[in-house]
């Protein structure tokens, strides 16, 4: 029987070593940039990049995030290579996100092995694509990919980065004698549970992250449930709940006593939801997939409801320097090239 050669896609489980990690970290990159893309190209994204990566489902989590990060830090050179090198037919064109992230690697990142079909397509054009950038360099009237990249940059906006301490689970100095043995560590002035490190502090493979013994949660995102101020035994309607951060907090303020009702509109946003919750230690948190709207506050379940805690979607603006807007399209084709 004449056997048939596997592509690389159908053969990729059969990868080993380096070219395996590096075969699925490309695929799984380019399933959050699609998400990113997409929620940029309409204003209005349905997670922060950060968000994104760090959700459950993302394995490589450091990877990925680095290589989202660079292939958004060279799009427009990648686009622009891409356009006028003109070796994408309709088929690739479908696949962009994985294109970026593949031509990222040849041009600017590791080396490709043809280990999938959109790597064997792209490497068999790399010099294409490596004399075209070459070019690239001359109509700018630059001499390096740094310069390149500078004509597009939004200057970053550095901020530190805030822990808020999970009382349910852990108390606040002892999060920070632990943090203290590697990092400098302070206590915020205003909210007692919150602590401030330096900027671009990377804790998201801390153990105290993974065990949610502390949340990675901004200044501004830490004051909405001390605002509400809800006390030991309350009912509390938490409006738009997704991805609860915001909704355990009220859980710890709340020292596990009382009921916390966690609507959220949004189907695709009810297991982030859930597994916060989860992370958290809460056991007093009920999950509606609701539009709190559309809740009587006469029926019974709600009719002791004494607090809501509503915080919209918005668009983010406040925490753009966190979220790493700075490296979306929409951003850098603002900045004036």
């Amino acid at each position: 029987m004449k056997k048939t050669k596997k592509s690389g896609e159908e053969s990729g489980g059969r990868l080993r070593g380096a070219e395996r990690s590096a075969y699925f970290a490309r695929r799984e990159a380019a399933k959050v940039l699609r998400v990113v893309l997409e929620g940029d190209a309409k204003r209005r994204a349905l997670a922060s990049i950060k968000s994104l990566i760090y959700q459950p489902s993302v394995r490589n989590k450091k990877a990925t995030f680095a290589l989202i990060c660079q292939t958004l830090k060279h799009l427009p050179i990648i686009k622009d290579v891409l356009e006028a090198a003109s070796i994408l037919n309709t088929k690739w064109k479908r696949q962009r996100e994985l294109i970026y992230i593949i031509v990222y690697d040849i041009l600017f990142g590791q080396a490709v092995s043809p280990v999938g079909d959109a790597e064997k397509y792209l490497v068999r054009h790399q010099d294409a694509l490596r004399s075209t950038l070459k070019q690239l360099l001359l109509q700018r009237n630059v001499k390096t990919v740094k310069q390149l990249i500078a004509q597009h940059e939004v200057p970053d906006v550095s901020v530190p980065r805030y822990v808020r301490v999970n009382t349910l689970k852990l108390d606040v100095d002892s999060a920070l004698l632990e943090l203290q043995k590697k990092y400098s560590v302070q206590k915020d002035n205003l909210l007692p549970e919150l602590l401030i490190l330096p900027p671009g502090t990377d804790l998201h493979d801390h153990p105290l992250v993974k065990n949610g013994s502390i949340f990675m949660q901004g200044k501004a995102s830490s004051m909405v449930a001390p605002a509400l101020s809800p006390q030991p035994g309350w009912e509390v309607l938490d409006a738009c709940a997704a991805p609860g951060n915001k909704t355990v907090h009220l859980a710890a303020l709340m020292k596990r006593k009382g009921e916390i009702i966690a609507c959220e509109l949004q189907k695709e946003r009810i297991k982030r939801l859930k597994d916060t919750i989860k992370l958290s230690g809460a056991c007093n948190i009920q999950v509606l997939n609701e539009d709190f709207l559309n809740i009587n506050p006469k029926d019974p379940p709600y009719s002791k409801v004494k607090a809501i805690l509503l915080d919209p979607s918005c668009s983010g603006s406040g925490t753009a320097a966190s979220r790493l807007d700075h490296l979306l399209p929409s951003k850098v084709s603002r900045s004036g090239y």
